[in-house]
């Protein structure tokens, strides 16, 4: 399989490095997959989607796994040397083409108009630039093309969000990788000028106890037609 190239300069291969985080994650992300519900968002995440689909942030390619098989390809962008590693390895398993490429979300390394689908999955909450990755999401997106997104965000609670906002400007975002748990994605993609389709907000895990990452909002948006 060809492998995309850069329309907007070369990325470096490790335009994120959080090798300790990584390792967490890694671990942490399949447990939440099996005991907190996510692998069934992954999976109605990425119901119905075909064609050529674009992932950003894979992270270790739980994802891989949940694409139906009317898509014919998926290149899937992972900044992270460790992720990426565990990626290739879940894409040598997955029923569906799976290209794995160093990348960073806000200079997409693959051309515009280029796909039929664009995934968000956990990873608006890392990125250094939403509105720019929002915008690169448009630019390789073919017109009508269709976003889709799983992420936690801005809890509607008072007392949550304004924890939320405090963690953001001290040790959150030092402990896990620059994660900020106070981003409002809803929000960021309707400004990024993306039509809002069916969502819904939901807890992870559905019960027990509420965390600052817990608020998530699962979705799809489409960019506009041309014209």
């Amino acid at each position: 399989m060809a492998r995309p190239r850069s329309q907007r300069g070369r990325i470096p291969h490790d335009a994120v490095h959080h090798p300790l985080f990584a390792r967490f994650y890694a671990r942490q992300s399949v447990y939440a997959d099996l005991h907190a519900g996510i692998a069934a968002h992954r999976e109605e995440l990425l119901s119905g989607l075909s064609g050529r689909v674009l992932e950003v942030g894979a992270g270790n390619g739980l994802n891989f796994a949940h694409y139906p098989s009317a898509v014919s390809e998926v290149v899937a962008i992972e900044p992270e040397r460790t992720l990426r590693e565990l990626a290739l390895r879940a894409a040598i398993r997955a029923e569906v083409p799976v290209d794995v490429v160093p990348g960073a979300a806000e200079a997409l390394p693959v051309k515009s108009e280029a796909y039929d689908a664009v995934v968000f999955s956990l990873v608006l909450c890392t990125v250094r630039n939403v509105e720019r990755a929002l915008a690169e999401a448009g630019r390789v997106l073919r017109p009508g093309g269709e976003l889709r997104f799983f992420e936690h965000g801005r809890d509607e609670g008072r007392w949550m969000a304004r924890t939320q906002r405090a963690l953001d400007r001290t040790v959150w975002p030092l402990l896990f990788g620059n994660c900020h748990t106070s981003r409002d994605p809803l929000a960021a993609i309707t400004a990024a000028g993306f039509v809002l389709g069916p969502h819904r907000r939901l807890y992870v895990p559905e019960k027990g106890v509420r965390l600052p990452s817990s608020a998530c909002v699962l979705g799809t948006a489409r960019r506009p037609d041309a014209g």
